[in-house]
């Protein structure tokens, strides 16, 4: 008897604020965030594409959709993780961001992976970063 198959990745952010590449005075802050997708399923995976959200706390929401990550289509065998670091800028020194992945399966199952919604503040002591839920 063989179990169902199960396609789900698991995705952490940590987001940080970079002072040293912004510019508050003209309304420039950037920055990184470092994301862990680890296959959680049972089936080999590949990460195809990427969709975020951007929103500034003007209300300027800028939508990115691209190929992989960091010009990567990374292939997950069960229990692998990748890791990379990218960037945004806003206008404002705070905003949020959220997405998902487009993923293909090894057998051919496609599927999407949510990336919770994640705080970008510059105003927060520390760098503290908040993942919302």
């Amino acid at each position: 008897m063989s179990s169902t198959p199960t396609y789900q990745f698991h995705v952490q952010v940590k987001p940080r604020y970079l002072p040293e590449q912004s510019d508050p005075e003209q309304g420039l802050y950037f920055f990184a965030y470092s994301i862990a997708v680890r296959n959680t399923g049972t089936v080999a995976a590949q990460l195809i594409s990427r969709t975020w959200n951007v929103n500034d706390a003007d209300g300027h929401h800028e939508k990115v959709k691209g190929l992989g990550v960091v010009g990567r289509q990374p292939l997950l065998q069960p229990g692998e993780a990748f890791e990379y670091t990218s960037g945004t800028r806003l206008n404002t020194p705070t905003g949020t961001m959220h997405g998902s992945f487009f993923c293909v399966a090894e057998d051919g199952e496609k599927f999407e992976v949510d990336v919770p919604m994640f705080v970008l503040d510059a105003l927060s002591a520390g760098g503290d970063s908040r993942t919302l839920h």
